[in-house]
């Protein structure tokens, strides 16, 4: 029989089986011989002993450990020397196993970073244009957002991991709850930020709807459907009665120069120009912290999340301030540095606890999403997290801190 090689520069195999051989005349049946290269291969090297078995019956050739890959391509870890029969998957090692998904799972990330920048940029711009719109454009587009995020909470409410410690409420509850917080928005921009009674009222027929229903009513059950209405319908109403402030903001370039067939300078108010800050400084918070976690990131923030670190909780309060004084001194509102600053501060703290909160929630469930409604990003609420509370804090601060509006 002539003697047999494997030949390790350019084979590109299923993960567990073979499918093509690749064989080429050796000098020797225990030792491959590679070709001859005319320039270096781009090999990233690891570690391995290389064992070849030509007393077994089928003459396999195994790499135990590690492997040598050009141009991220397998090495191949199982070859039949005799004929091109399928190795079965009960023969290979788990060591065998994890050399062959190396490759996969790099593509795996390397895919879903694409989608979460793809998706991300596109959910930016939309959303972008709907804050100039304004009004109704942004209030529908909030609503939906809401009932979204809404039916994602009470399903996490009733996953396995919360449901076994607690009594979830009734689907019909949970659903109900979902539409009543999709119309808490709608009803802050129709009587004009009123939303007390609205919201007083839902909650007191959703506690009748409790107290009514078949069996024995529980408290974690009235407990964790007023704060899915609190947490879902009350908080996002305060983005509505902020983009809805309409003093005009000071006149500055960008401003002037703005077309008349996108508005004008009339749509630039005090309220355009906050929301547009709050939501830049909040994805510049992300975004650095991110970043800064995976450069600087060594101590662990807290055990909720144990992803976010000290190192990148501070890079997101620094890109949070700068991106909120920037632009500051571009719409030229806040007047002041200092207002600026302390607007950025307060954005940073809103998302930043906006978000543990929602981890906290997913935690508890055990999943790691919220849903799978985006691609690379998971569920509505993984998103917004962020922006729940800040929107009250923001217009909290607005409304109530600033001396006529930052003007």
């Amino acid at each position: 029989m002539a003697p047999q090689a494997v030949e390790f520069n350019r084979i590109a195999l299923a993960p567990l089986s073979v499918t093509s051989l690749c064989s080429c005349r050796s000098n020797s049946g225990r030792r491959p011989i590679f070709p001859k290269l005319t320039s270096p291969p781009n090999f990233q090297k690891f570690r391995f002993n290389l064992e070849l078995n030509s007393d077994s019956p089928r003459r396999i050739y195994r790499i135990p450990s590690g492997g040598m890959f050009k141009n991220r391509r397998r090495v191949i870890s199982a070859v039949a020397a005799e004929q091109p029969e399928r190795i079965d998957d009960s023969e290979l090692t788990n060591e065998e196993v994890k050399i062959g998904g190396l490759d996969s799972e790099e593509q795996q990330k390397s895919s879903q970073l694409k989608k979460r920048v793809i998706f991300g940029l596109g959910i930016g711009i939309s959303v972008g244009g709907v804050v100039l719109a304004g009004q109704w454009v942004f209030t529908v587009a909030l609503s939906a957002a809401v009932f979204v995020g809404a039916r994602e909470y009470f399903e996490l409410v009733r996953s396995r991991g919360i449901a076994s410690g607690m009594t979830p409420p009734p689907r019909y509850v949970s659903r109900a709850c979902s539409v009543i917080c999709s119309l808490m928005p709608v009803l802050t921009l129709y009587f004009g930020g009123n939303i007390d009674v609205s919201v007083t009222s839902a909650s007191f027929f959703v506690s009748m709807a409790l107290l009514l229903q078949r069996g024995n009513p529980r408290f974690a059950q009235l407990s964790s459907t007023m704060f899915g209405l609190f947490y879902c319908g009350y908080l996002p109403c305060f983005w509505v009665k902020l983009r809805c402030l309409a003093v005009p903001a000071l006149n500055s370039r960008f401003v002037a120069s703005w077309p008349i067939l996108l508005g004008g300078q009339t749509i630039w108010t005090v309220g355009l120009v906050a929301t547009l800050i709050s939501f830049s400084s909040i994805i510049a918070a992300d975004t650095f912290a991110f970043v800064g976690g995976k450069a600087f990131g060594r101590t662990p923030l807290t055990s909720v999340s144990p992803k976010k670190t000290w190192e990148g909780a501070l890079a997101g309060l620094c890109g949070c301030i700068a991106t909120s004084v920037l632009l500051a001194k571009i719409m030229c509102w806040p007047s002041s540095l200092s207002s600026a600053v302390a607007f950025g501060i307060l954005n940073f703290f809103g998302s930043l606890f906006g978000d543990l909160i929602e981890s906290m929630i997913k935690r508890d469930a055990g999943v790691k999403d919220s849903g799978s409604l985006i691609p690379g990003h998971g569920g509505i609420l993984d998103r917004v997290d962020s922006y729940i509370f800040t929107g009250a804090l923001a217009y909290s601060f607005v409304k109530k801190f600033l001396p006529l509006y930052g003007v």
